[in-house]
């Protein structure tokens, strides 16, 4: 639910017609680049913000039921069906040039994979992979997809800021959005005898899940180097002023407005960054 203030800077760069040739997401990222992909502000939005409202999003009690603190299957294989809530624009989407990246994590194997357009051939296609993506372990059902267990890609290579995809596609620059301050450092789980018995039947997710702090804290370096060298442009929340499992609307709203004023701030130069400038 961080991505509340994030979306805004989706919805920022549709409004003001930068389409970016690559985008690439991991987990609530991966939920950004189809919204951004499809050009939709209105939704960017709306899925981190007014859904947090809707009685179906998920509880306590779908957890208990199995179907996950967030309810994952209906999130995101049913409200963007047309005629449902959140509906999406597939024929955008399959219109759009751009390239793109979702990254999942292999529960058996521990390998990432990035899904692209050669994965995505309907709607359905998209939205299995990017819930697998944003399927945070515990809290949301493992996502059973093409003879494999997927949770959460943030537990692969990058530790959930995806650089890889671009600089693998020779990109020679990154514009990245962040969901956490520049100060932010990640810290080694406090319980990781939990999940290792929690997940003993996949012991590469326990292992993702332990170390996954080093990972994110050395591409966080990179990606700061990159900064420095001019290769990078960072989005970092000045103030993120929600956790990850928010649900009050009212917050949500504000996080975003907050990410519009940022962005609104910054978009002169991201613009430069982008030789958009002129």
């Amino acid at each position: 639910m961080r991505a509340s203030l994030t979306s805004a800077v989706v919805s920022g760069l549709i409004e003001e017609g930068i389409f970016c040739d690559f985008v690439s997401g991991i987990s609530a990222g991966s939920s950004n680049t189809a919204n951004y992909l499809s050009r939709d502000a209105r939704r960017a939005r709306a899925c981190f913000v007014d859904f947090a409202d809707d009685p179906r999003f998920g509880s306590w009690r779908t957890w208990i039921r199995g179907q996950g603190l967030f309810a994952a299957e209906y999130i995101y294989q049913h409200a963007g069906r047309p005629g449902q809530v959140l509906p999406y624009d597939f024929g955008t989407f399959r219109a759009n040039p751009a390239r793109f990246a979702i990254g999942g994590f292999d529960a058996e194997t521990g390998q990432t994979v990035w899904w692209g357009r050669e994965d995505v051939h309907t709607l359905d296609d998209l939205m299995v992979r990017v819930r697998a993506s944003s399927t945070m372990p515990v809290l949301m059902p493992p996502v059973k997809l093409a003879g494999s267990t997927w949770v959460d890609g943030a537990l692969g290579v990058d530790g959930g800021i995806p650089l890889t995809p671009g600089v693998q596609a020779g990109y020679e620059k990154q514009l990245v959005i962040l969901t956490r301050e520049r100060s932010y450092v990640k810290r080694p789980e406090r319980f990781p005898g939990f999940y290792r018995t929690y997940f003993r039947r996949y012991p590469a997710v326990a292992e993702g899940l332990t170390t996954r702090w080093k990972r994110y804290n050395e591409t966080r370096e990179r990606l700061f180097e990159m900064e420095r060298a001019g290769t990078a442009y960072v989005f970092a929340p000045e103030h993120m002023p929600v956790q990850n499992g928010e649900r009050n609307v009212a917050k949500l709203a504000a996080a975003h407005e907050l990410g519009r004023q940022q962005f609104a701030k910054e978009l002169p130069a991201i613009k430069e960054f982008l030789g958009l400038d002129g």
